[in-house]
Formats: C-alpha cells, structure tokens, sequence
C-alpha cells in the first residue's frame, strides 16, 4: 500500500474528516486546502468512468463514485446561452449524435481552436435546450465498443446537474464525492464573448462550494486564467502540464515558454504563486523509451513536493493501447493489460493522485 506524504513546510498541520486527509496549503490560493486519501492517491474519475460509459455522462460519474473514486472531473465549456456543460471539447461531432439531427446540419463549421483548425459542431452554437436534445456516445468505439451499448441513452449534463449528482451519492454513499472541474480552451472562450471563469465561480459559489475545505479542485491547461480565478476562488488551484507544446494563453501572449518549462524547479516555483499542486502528463514523471518502455523516474514529484506542490498524473486506462510497453497483454489494442503493474510503478513513485478512465482498477491497485 502506498501511503500519501506530507510535503514541503506549507503542507504543515493535519486534520481528518470523514475519508480523508485535509492537508492546509500555504500557497497564494489562500486559504484553500488540498485533500488527499488517507489510504493513499486520491482516485480521480476521469471524465468519470470513461472506460466503461461514454464520457462526460452522470451515468459515467455515477459510476465513477460507486467504484470508489475520491472525486469526478467534469471538463466544462459553454452553450450559446452561457450555461456550463460537460464535454472533454467544445467540438462534440465526436461524442454526441448531433450528426444524425437534421435540424443542426447547417451548424457544422470549421473553426480555430488554439490555434487548431476544427471541423464539426460546436457547443456555444447551441443553447442549452437544443443541447439537451442531442444524446451522448462514445468516443473511441474501436477500442471500447462495448460502451457503445450506451450510446443514445445520455444527455449531455450541466455543471449543476454534476454537483446535484455528487451530492445525492455523498448522501448515499456516506462519503463525500469531490469535484475536479476542468475549464476548457479559456483563451478561445473568452475571445469569443462566453468566458468560463466568472460562470465557474458562479456556480461553485451559489452550491456553496467556494469555501475552504470544499472538496472541490479546479484545473486547466492555460495559466493566465488560474491567475485569474485565484482572487475569485477560495479552493485548490491545480495546473495542468502536458508532456509536449505550451499553454495556449502562452502562445497568444508571444511567451516562449513550455509545459517543460513549468516543471523546471523555477516554473514550480512560480506555480507554487497561484496554484496548489499540478495535473501532470504520467511520461513527465516516468517517461517511456521509444519502444514505448518505462524508464526511470524523473525528479518532478521530488520537485514539487519541495514546492509544496501536490502531484496529480493523467491518465491512466486498462487497455493495452495506453498502457506501457511493459505491461501490454497482447497486440490487441483494446484488451486490457497488466494496469496493476503500471500502477504499482506510479503509487511508487510518490504520486498524491491519479486521473483514471477505470477507477476500480485504481481503488484496487491502491488497496494493495
């Protein structure tokens, strides 16, 4: 069993409640407070049970929190009408049947987003009536095709129905389900008049969840927007590193900077100024050969903890496709490999959370 530490002089006193233990952060989120599970890495549902139904889902988080996950991830972008809604993107061709609407035919275009030209349907096109017509389905069907099951069932839910979700399964469960919200593509949401921040503290505030002690985390992959949301929110900030390119608000702004740059002790470092711990790609903390093999542990966890930072890695699936060349069952790309062993690898190497498309397997793999 691998056992949370307690990091760095700003993570100091301890408390414990309910399931967990509440580690008090000195960082600039103020007040704020970072949870982590007493059995070990906090098990984050990631996008819920994505490797059982499709994503972004309440059938997916309700899942996610029966099997045992700490907390459910809703990514959020915006309707037409300024409402928040679950979806990995704003582009939702891939993950709603909005293709088969005749009505929306007209609506398909071709947009830059972060710098990307992307074709499909978009949602600040709809409003969230229109929306709530559309049904969700799976993303990657040739290696989940049994989620396919699912499609057509699900609606793609807002972020007050996720928090109304959570709370009816705390109750249920006896145990508080958290949320780890994500703001998607911010920089693009506010050049085009819908801004995510201020509807995000909106939200979380009339739920009262914008409190200390909240078990709620806030998340994104821009920098300006954290900096932004640290005066407006009084929970954990947590910012997001991938494993190539830069955050987007970066590019914009003619910074030069990397994700790579940020996990240098000096990025941690600034950080550290508005966030509370980072949500990084898993090959920054063990990277892979080009065989697709893992290596030795970097000093990113290290690193942060001396920050005070927690670490949260992303993401974690059971099939083969994703998992290390170590623990591959077969060339089969959607069967499911040896996820323990790569989990035993992560737990290992310190990591205070994990974003999981199969929570079960990581509430196992942490149990021991």
């Amino acid at each position: 069993m691998v056992r949370t530490k307690i990091v760095g002089a700003a993570l100091a006193a301890l408390a414990v409640a309910a399931a967990v233990v509440v580690l008090p952060s000195a960082s600039a989120s103020g007040d704020a407070e970072v949870a982590s599970s007493r059995k070990g890495p906090l098990v984050i549902g990631h996008r819920g049970a994505s490797g059982y139904r499709p994503e972004h889902t309440l059938a997916a988080y309700e899942l996610a929190a029966r099997m045992g996950a700490d907390y459910i991830e809703p990514d959020l972008v915006a309707t037409k009408d300024g409402k928040l809604v679950a979806r990995h993107e704003n582009e939702i061709g891939g993950t709603t049947d909005v293709a088969a609407h005749p009505e929306f035919a007209a609506r398909k275009a071709t947009k830059v987003i972060d710098g990307d030209a992307i074709t499909g349907w978009f949602t600040e096109d709809f409003t969230l009536a229109e929306l709530k017509t559309l049904r969700a389905k799976e993303r990657i069907p040739q290696v989940r095709p049994r989620n396919t099951l699912y499609d057509g069932r699900f609606q793609v839910p807002t972020l007050e129905e996720v928090i109304d979700l959570s709370r009816r399964l705390s109750r249920e469960l006896g145990r508080d389900i958290g949320l780890y919200p994500e703001t998607k593509h911010p920089t693009y949401f506010q050049e085009i008049g819908l801004p995510l921040e201020q509807r995000l503290v909106d939200v979380l505030t009339r739920a009262g969840l914008n409190r200390p002690n909240a078990k709620v985390f806030v998340q994104s992959f821009e920098v300006a927007n954290l900096k932004q949301l640290k005066s407006k929110l009084r929970v954990p900030l947590v910012q997001l590193i991938n494993s190539s390119g830069a955050p987007y608000d970066f590019v914009k702004a003619g910074d030069k900077r990397t994700y790579r740059d940020l996990v240098t002790v000096e990025g941690l470092r600034e950080i550290r100024s508005y966030a509370s711990g980072v949500g990084t790609a898993k090959d920054l903390v063990i990277p892979r050969d080009a065989a697709g093999f893992l290596q030795q542990p970097t000093t990113l966890v290290r690193d942060a903890h001396a920050q005070g930072l927690v670490v949260h890695a992303w993401t974690f699936r059971n099939e083969n496709t994703f998992l290390p060349a170590d623990f591959r069952s077969s060339t089969d790309p959607a069967a499911y490999g040896n996820a323990f062993g790569e989990y035993a690898k992560f737990y290992a190497a310190g990591l205070d959370g994990v974003f999981a498309d199969n929570p079960d397997t990581a509430v196992e793999a942490r149990n021991g």
